[in-house]
């Protein structure tokens, strides 16, 4: 029955949970930050206690210069850009609009008031702050702040993964009872849009050696996303081989239409996605699964794929699994298309998204869908 199978939602926290993520150190201050009082502005470094009084300009300062060789006395006032450090004697900054300049002095249009458009040292962090904890998910600001504070780190680098249709049915110039491969080109397109170095490798033949082989050859490939073979039928060999070569098995089958027989393991550190060789099943839980692998091969916070939507006419489902139905997204609404199947790629090319049906199906109302890649 449906129901002894691996629900959806807990085969990809299984997933997450069982991919070791790489171990980010916390991020400290290695300084004030800002390391000097700074201009928020252009315009003109002041003594806030010389009021509105005409002010003579002593020089200027742009970001990166040292302030050291200018001073702002009374009557005097020092240019200042954006980002420039202030210099000796300056409390405040006046903004150019709010300058005056008259007989070759200026003049603030009113009275600065101390600490007006600085950016004080330390105003965000003080030397050795703690500022990102220990195993916090990278994202591009946090690599930001890495750098900041001195710890540039190594290149960024795209996960590897391998795609790898199976079966001996997949022939280029097929005759009736034949295909082409659809799988291998979709899903290396789909690992592409998701961020990762997709490789597309050859097919994989319905042969039990032939698949150690290949088990064995992958090189530098992190992910390995497979099509195909991994069902009940007697030429479905994957499962076996993955078993006898010492694959840690996440799962096997799981609550889904289309995508049941879909299996997750380990081998060796490498991540092994076994799809359906129907082309909506692969395609289907490539789009739910991969982005979680990626995302913890590369340190990141797991993904929130999820969207939420109004299913425009009824679906039917009579199955006892829950189903991701191909629709149409017109603005907020999803429009159901007439699916044939796991096999019809023509209706899951011509749809947006996947929108979520329950088992019994589901009338028209809120929803979750998955947006296509």
């Amino acid at each position: 029955m449906g129901h002894d199978l691996l629900p959806l939602d807990e085969a990809l926290i299984l997933l997450a949970e069982a991919i070791p993520t790489p171990g980010q150190g916390g991020i400290r201050a290695d300084r004030d930050d800002p390391a000097t009082d700074r201009s928020l502005m252009d315009g003109i470094a002041v003594r806030s206690g010389d009021l509105a009084q005409p002010r003579r300009v002593t020089g200027t300062l742009y970001a990166g210069d040292d302030p050291a060789r200018l001073r702002v006395e009374s009557g005097t006032c020092v240019r200042i850009m954006t980002g420039a450090a202030l210099p000796e004697g300056a409390d405040a900054v006046v903004p150019v609009e709010d300058v005056i300049e008259k007989d070759g002095m200026l003049i603030p249009r009113l009275a600065p008031k101390a600490g007006a458009f600085v950016r004080r040292r330390g105003d965000q962090a003080r030397m050795g702050d703690l500022l990102v904890p220990e195993g916090t998910p990278i994202n591009s600001p946090r690599i930001g702040l890495r750098a900041q504070v001195g710890d540039v780190g190594g290149p960024l680098c795209r996960v590897r993964v391998g795609i790898a249709p199976t079966g001996d049915e997949l022939v280029v110039d097929p005759k009736p009872h034949q295909i082409r491969d659809s799988n291998g080109p979709m899903l290396t397109a789909l690992a592409h849009a998701l961020g990762g170095e997709a490789r597309m490798l050859p097919p994989v033949p319905d042969d039990p050696a032939a698949i150690v082989q290949f088990l064995e050859t992958l090189g530098e490939i992190q992910v390995l996303l497979t099509s195909g073979g991994v069902s009940m039928g007697e030429k479905d060999y994957l499962p076996r081989m993955l078993q006898e070569r010492g694959a840690r098995i996440l799962f096997h089958k799981i609550r889904l239409k289309p995508g049941k027989p879909t299996l997750a393991a380990i081998l060796g550190g490498r991540v092994i996605l076994c799809l359906p060789g129907n082309p909506v099943s692969a395609y289907t839980n490539a789009l739910l699964f991969l982005p979680v692998i990626l995302a913890r091969l590369e340190g990141r916070a797991l993904p929130q794929p999820w969207r939420k939507g109004e299913l425009a006419a009824h679906v039917s489902n009579p199955g006892d699994r829950p189903l991701l139905h191909p629709c149409l997204r017109r603005g907020d609404q999803l429009v159901p298309l007439s699916s044939r199947g796991s096999a019809d790629l023509v209706r899951l090319a011509q749809a947006d998204v996947l929108a979520w049906i329950p088992e019994g199906g589901l009338a028209p109302g809120e929803t979750r869908y998955l947006e296509l890649v």
